[in-house]
C-alpha cells in the first residue's frame, strides 16, 4: 500500500516537471517571437548588416596525366575586434606571435588589437588552416576574447622549383603575374561568393535575423602538356649542369615533333613560389621565351634545310672551305685553325665548320635568306602562348650587308629565344613541316568535364627530301668522328648540332671575346623522330664547347623522354656519311 502511494506520489511529480519545463520553453520563445522581437530588430537597425566574401578556389595546373603542379589549399585570415581586445591586448600578441612567429610583428599586432572607433582589424593573412586553428585554439584556452577568423584560399606549389618558370606565381591579391598563372588568370580564378547576415552592436550574429548567401563558383583547371617525372629529372640535371660548368644560366627544353607539345621546360637557376625563395628578377624571368641570345652553329642546319629545299646540296656535296675570310674587312675563321678543306655539306655540319657555311650560302641571295628564315619564325612569337614572349631580331634582309649574310648564316647577328629555335629545328625532325608548339592540352571544369584546346596545325617549311637530307647531316654531328659522340645513345639513331656563339654585352652591344654561349640540340630517333631536346648554357667556363658540356645533358635528358614514353630502339645504326671528298 505504501509503495503505491510512493509511486502515484513520484508520477504526480514527473508529469508536473514537465508542465513546467515547456512552459519556460514556450515562454522563452513567446519572449524571443513576440516581446524581444522588436528588441532584436533594434540591434539590427543599430549594427546594421555584415558582408563576408566566401572565397572561390583558384582552378589548378595539371601535369599530362593530371598531376598537381599548383594548387589551392585552405588558409584562414586572423581578425580582431579591437572593442575586446584592447584591454588584453599584450597577451594576445604574445600567444599570436608565439604560434605564428614572423606572420606576425608583436607590437604591431599590439597596436592593432587597440585600434580606436573600429570593430575590424586584419592580423595576419594567408596563414595555412591548420595553424591558423592552433593559434585560434591558444587564444580561447587562454580564455581570451575578439579573435577570429575568416576563411580564404592559398596557392600551393607541390614540386617546389618544378616548372617554376613554366607555372609562374600569383600575387598577394591571388592574381597570376607570371607564366601560365598570368597566361590563364582568368580560367583559373574563381567567383567568389558572399554571406550576408544581421549583426548586433558588439558584432555579434542576431538569432532569427535574415541571412542570405550567394555560391561562389571555383576556377577551371588547367591541363598543361608537360609530364612531371621527366620535368623533375631534367630540372636536376640541369642544374647539376649549371654548377658543374659554373654557368651564369641554362635552359633544357624537349618537345614531341610530332604534336609539338613541350613535355619538359626546365631553367637554372630558378625559384620556388611555394616558399617564396630565390624570387629575384633574373631568376623569375622565363629564359625560354623572353630572354633573346645569339644561337651560333644549331642555326647552320636552317641555312643548310634552305639549300636544300631549293636544291642546291645534297649531304654529299663537295665544297671547298678556304682556311679564313675577309668579309666587309672583317676576318672571319673557323674554331679550329686549318689550311683549304675539301668538306662535303655533311661534313662542314659535322665539323661546324663556319666557313664553310658561308660558301654554301652564298648561292642563295639576301632575300631568298632571310625570306627562308622568316619561314622558319625567326623574327616572330613562336606561337606557344606564353607571357612576355619576344620576337628575337632578325634584320630584313634588304638591310643586310655582306657581313650580315655571312655570319646570320652561322648564327651570329641574329638573336632568338630557345622556343624559337625549337620550332625551327623541330620542323626538320617533322619531315619538313612546322608546327607551333603548345604547353597546355586543355581545362577542366569542377565536374571533370575536360574542353581541349584546338591542337596545334602544321605547315610546310621546306620539302620532306630537305629535311632528310639534314637530318643525316645531323647524324654525322653525333658520330664517332663528329663533333659531339657524347650525345650518342645506345640503341638509338640520334641527329643533333652543337652550338657556340660569342656573348653580347647588353651594355655596349659588342661581342665579349671568351664569353660564350654554348648549346646542343638534338633529336631521336633519328630515321623516325618522336622528341626533339635542347639544351643551352650561358657563359660556361672558358674553352666549353656544346659538344662537351651541353650534349651529355641532352643524352641523359632524351635518353629519359625515350624511356618515360616508351619509344621503340632504331633497330639500326646511321648511315656512314663521308665529310670529306677527293
Amino acid at each position: 500500500m505504501t509503495v503505491t502511494v510512493l509511486t502515484r506520489r513520484r508520477l504526480r511529480f514527473c508529469t508536473i516537471l514537465v508542465f513546467v519545463i515547456f512552459g519556460v520553453f514556450g515562454a522563452r520563445l513567446f519572449q524571443i517571437q513576440g516581446l524581444d522581437a522588436s528588441a532584436y530588430a533594434a540591434q539590427a537597425a543599430a549594427a546594421g548588416q555584415d558582408t563576408r566574401v566566401v572565397p572561390a578556389p583558384r582552378g589548378a595546373i595539371l601535369d599530362r596525366n593530371g598531376a598537381q603542379l599548383a594548387t589551392s589549399i585552405d588558409g584562414l585570415t586572423i581578425t580582431a575586434n579591437p572593442e575586446m581586445t584592447t584591454a588584453d591586448a599584450p597577451q594576445v600578441a604574445r600567444i599570436l606571435r608565439e604560434q605564428l612567429g614572423d606572420r606576425i610583428d608583436y607590437f604591431d599586432t599590439i597596436d592593432k588589437l587597440r585600434t580606436p572607433g573600429t570593430k575590424y582589424v586584419v592580423l595576419a593573412k594567408d596563414v595555412p588552416k591548420w595553424t591558423a586553428d592552433k593559434a585560434l585554439a591558444a587564444v580561447a584556452k587562454a580564455e581570451l576574447v575578439g579573435v577570429f577568423s575568416e576563411r580564404e584560399k592559398l596557392r600551393s606549389y607541390p614540386g617546389g622549383t618544378l616548372a617554376a618558370n613554366l607555372i609562374g606565381y600569383t600575387n598577394a591579391a591571388g592574381e597570376g603575374v607570371a607564366g601560365l598563372e598570368q597566361q590563364y588568370d582568368k580560367t583559373l580564378t574563381g567567383t567568389d561568393g558572399t554571406s550576408t547576415y544581421e549583426v548586433s552592436p558588439t558584432g555579434e550574429r542576431i538569432p532569427m535575423a535574415d541571412s542570405t548567401v550567394t555560391e561562389m563558383v571555383p576556377g577551371q583547371d588547367v591541363k598543361t602538356t608537360i609530364d612531371r617525372d621527366l620535368q623533375w629529372y631534367a630540372d636536376q640535371r640541369l642544374a647539376d649542369a649549371v654548377k658543374e660548368s659554373s654557368s651564369d644560366w641554362g635552359l633544357a627544353i624537349t618537345m614531341d615533333v610530332k604534336t609539338c607539345q613541350i613535355v619538359q621546360m626546365s631553367q637554372a637557376p630558378t625559384f620556388d613560389a611555394d616558399t617564396r625563395t630565390g624570387m629575384v628578377d633574373s631568376n623569375t624571368v622565363s629564359r625560354g621565351v623572353q630572354h633573346v641570345y645569339e644561337p651560333g652553329s644549331v642555326m647552320k642546319t636552317v641555312t643548310m634545310a634552305a639549300l636544300a629545299d631549293q636544291g642546291k646540296v645534297q649531304a654529299d656535296t663537295p665544297i671547298v672551305v678556304p682556311s679564313s675570310l675577309t668579309i666587309d674587312k672583317f676576318r672571319i675563321g673557323d674554331y679550329w685553325e686549318h689550311g683549304t678543306l675539301k668538306l662535303t655539306a655533311a661534313g662542314v655540319i659535322a665539323l661546324s665548320s663556319n666557313l664553310g657555311t658561308i660558301v654554301a650560302s652564298q648561292q642563295m641571295s639576301d632575300q631568298t635568306m632571310y625570306d627562308y628564315f622568316t619561314k622558319f619564325g625567326f623574327g616572330q612569337k613562336s606561337g606557344v602562348e606564353l607571357p612576355g614572349e619576344s620576337k628575337g631580331i632578325l634584320a630584313n634582309g634588304q638591310d643586310w650587308t655582306k657581313a650580315n649574310h655571312a655570319t646570320i648564316a652561322f648564327g651570329q647577328g641574329v638573336s632568338v629565344t630557345a622556343m624559337q629555335m625549337v620550332r625551327a629545328v623541330g620542323a626538320i625532325a617533322n619531315a619538313g613541316k612546322m608546327c607551333e608548339p603548345t604547353v597546355v592540352t586543355g581545362t577542366v571544369d569542377t565536374e571533370g568535364n575536360e574542353t581541349p584546346v584546338e591542337p596545334s596545325t602544321s605547315k610546310r617549311i621546306v620539302s620532306k627530301d630537305a629535311a632528310a637530307t639534314v637530318t643525316r647531316m645531323m647524324e654525322a654531328v653525333t658520330a664517332d668522328d663528329g663533333t659531339a659522340p657524347m650525345a650518342q645513345i645506345e640503341g638509338y639513331r640520334v641527329a643533333g648540332k652543337t652550338g657556340t656563339a660569342w656573348r653580347v654585352d647588353p651594355a655596349t652591344g659588342r661581342y665579349i671575346r671568351g664569353q660564350n654561349t654554348v648549346s646542343f640540340m638534338g633529336f631521336a630517333p633519328a630515321d623516325n623522330p618522336r622528341f626533339l631536346t635542347y639544351i643551352v648554357l650561358d657563359k660556361p667556363y672558358a674553352n666549353a664547347g656544346g659538344g662537351s658540356t651541353a650534349a651529355p645533358v641532352f643524352h641523359d635528358v632524351m635518353s629519359m623522354a625515350l624511356e618515360r614514353f616508351g619509344v621503340a630502339p632504331s633497330g639500326s645504326k646511321s648511315p656512314k656519311v663521308e665529310q670529306t671528298w677527293e
